[in-house]
């Protein structure tokens, strides 16, 4: 049996993934076992609860226990104040990788962004160009990716980065038709980063297979992920909708997180 754990497994990528993750995983026997310190409601066959807090080592050092490979999906998932940032994604991720560590898991596939490089034009990039953060969520993610690299070339731990860029269960405007990952393009691109053989480290583009995409899909075949969606399918219903041309939000990748005044959740939650 093969114990996956996903942290962060009560939001939107997680509820995704805890649906649809077993249709694109290899024959075998596989659990689930699903975390956050938000309501996960009941286990469905095949999953176990682990509710745990990312800032509270000790309790994800538990849910870590018996666990192969590790989705860490967990944390604040939009800008924030630099403290909050820091204690949640920060902290939250060195949690994840050192408790990773210490239960002797193999792999961890970290749930990257578009925001380590959003403030590059709106052209294609690869994974290997210097990062470009646009926030402190953004310098969150380079720290995890920075973190991952450490932990792979020190102690071993797999690690494969999915810089996602737009999960949504359609594009919803013309920045998506480039940006866009579907909820089943997400499952399998997940599947494959737990499970592919050999990965090391890696890093890759977090998208479905979009005519548009700014991103390349270097590492792709490494995980064996064929994206089954692009976003052109809905280019008629969105290409129209988007900001003027001339603002900084529409020339460069990362969005509305690079405007100067974004703050995004700071000073709306705790």
């Amino acid at each position: 049996m093969t114990t996956i754990l996903i942290t962060g497994a009560a939001g939107e990528v997680g509820t995704a993934l805890r649906e649809q993750l077993r249709d694109f995983l290899p024959a075998g026997d596989y659990t689930l076992r699903l975390s956050d310190h938000r309501d996960l409601g009941e286990a469905g066959a095949g999953e176990e609860l682990a509710p745990a807090d990312l800032t509270d080592f000790d309790a994800v050092l538990k849910a870590m226990q018996g666990v192969d490979a590790v989705i860490h999906l967990g944390g604040i998932a939009n800008e924030h104040s630099y403290e909050r940032i820091r204690d949640v994604n920060v902290d939250g991720t060195y949690h994840v990788l050192e408790a990773a560590r210490q239960a002797g898991v193999r792999r961890v596939a970290f749930a990257s962004s578009i925001h380590t490089v959003g403030f590059y034009p709106r052209e294609p990039i690869g994974p290997e160009v210097p990062v470009r953060p646009d926030t402190f969520y953004g310098v969150s993610k380079v720290f995890g990716e920075a973190l991952g690299r450490m932990y792979f070339d020190r102690y071993n731990l797999e690690f494969v980065s999915v810089r996602i860029c737009s999960f949504q269960a359609q594009p919803k405007d013309a920045r998506h038709l480039s940006t866009w990952l579907s909820p089943r393009d997400a499952a399998q691109l997940f599947a494959r980063a737990v499970t592919a053989p050999d990965v090391g480290f890696l890093v890759v583009a977090g998208i479905s297979g979009n005519t548009r995409r700014w991103m390349t899909p270097e590492g792709w075949d490494v995980l064996g992920y064929a994206p089954q969606d692009d976003a052109e399918a809905y280019a008629a219903e969105v290409e129209h909708l988007h900001d003027d041309h001339s603002d900084i939000t529409e020339q460069r990748q990362g969005g509305i997180f690079v405007d100067s005044h974004y703050t995004g959740l700071a000073g709306k939650e705790g």
